[in-house]
């Protein structure tokens, strides 16, 4: 509204241009102000699951850039399943978390008061369908069970491989369980084949090499991703918080690409898992720096991933109402750093 009178005040000013210039100063000062603004005294408690994806968070917090960035405190808590880190952001127990991009569109078509505030990954082939030496097309799996946590990336990239194979779902036998075990069942051959993602796909493999991938994300580019969510009261109440988050990830990120191999030691140590285990598995995810979200979040990412991920979340059963890029999406903090 502020911009949209001072437009019709120009408008009719004789000396516009130097107005405008004036104008569009201000509002730089101004932002730049808003931006630049300390973080809030307080604790800003984060959700978090054991995924790679996650791991720039977890490099921030070894190396003091929580701190660095003038912090108070980070609180990094840790949920086993999607339902629990959603439910504790639901009930406000925590002021973000890390979640799926289509997880984020269905909690605000649900109406929670969330925003994504930035990219964080995208998943290659960290997240995967894999299946027994017996089985080698997609098209083998009618009738077969598949085992995938619902509500989750598994669960939209199995809807994915299906849709890509010609089939419905319900060619399928489909065995909700957490990704953790889905992995295990199919090590144990209880199901002949399971979606789940790193580390668990790396652990099963290694227990039975036998095991290949059928489908992963790299098969649908820009389905399987990841964001930090905000809490809408908690941007509104602690934006210097959220600011400041945002330049510890972009750090951390910048420090693991001058320090792969121990960074990536300690995001081992933090999912539970040894280094040499996850040595490919790394390669499967690609990280989003903030000069990364300048370029996309406001644009490309809202105006194609997003569209393509809300088909196939809506797809997938997943949505429970239409939403739009404007209702998920705040580009304010990448885009005024």
């Amino acid at each position: 509204m502020i911009l949209s009178a001072a437009s019709v005040l120009l408008g009719k000013n004789k000396n516009a241009t130097k107005t405008k210039i004036a104008l569009a100063c201000c509002l730089v000062m101004l932002s730049g102000a808003a931006t630049a603004a300390q973080p809030e005294a307080g604790t800003f408690k984060m959700g978090i699951e054991p995924w790679l994806g996650y791991g720039q968070w977890h490099v921030a917090s070894h190396e003091g850039i929580f701190k660095k960035q003038g912090l108070e405190n980070v609180d990094i808590i840790n949920f086993a399943e999607d339902k629990d880190i959603n439910a504790a952001l639901a009930s406000g127990k925590i002021d973000g978390a890390n979640i799926a991009t289509h997880t984020a569109m269905a909690m605000v078509s649900a109406g929670l008061p969330i925003k994504v505030v930035l990219l964080l990954d995208q998943s290659e082939t960290a997240d995967a369908l894999l299946v027994g030496k017996d089985i080698t097309s997609l098209q083998q799996l009618k009738g077969k069970q598949v085992a995938y946590e619902e509500g989750t990336t598994s669960d939209i990239l199995l809807h994915s491989a299906i849709a890509s194979a010609g089939m419905k779902w319900g060619d399928i036998i489909p065995v909700p369980m957490p990704a953790d075990s889905a992995g295990s069942a199919l090590i144990a051959k209880r199901v002949p084949a399971a979606v789940t993602y790193e580390p668990y796909i790396s652990a099963a493999k290694k227990q039975d090499p036998s095991l290949t991938m059928l489908y992963s994300g790299s098969s649908d580019p820009g389905l399987i991703g990841d964001v930090l969510v905000v809490r809408e009261s908690v941007i509104k109440d602690k934006p210097g918080q959220v600011a400041a988050l945002i330049k510890s990830w972009d750090a951390a990120l910048t420090h693991y690409q001058a320090n792969t191999q121990a960074d990536r030691a300690i995001i081992a140590k933090a999912v539970g898992a040894a280094p040499a285990d996850l040595e490919t598995a790394f390669d499967g995810v690609k990280y989003y720096s903030l000069a990364d979200n300048k370029k996309v979040l406001s644009h490309s990412f809202a105006d194609q991933t997003f569209v393509h991920v809300l088909k196939a979340a809506t797809a997938a059963g997943l949505i429970p109402k239409p939403v739009t890029a404007a209702q998920v999406i705040d580009a304010s903090f990448v885009n005024g750093l």
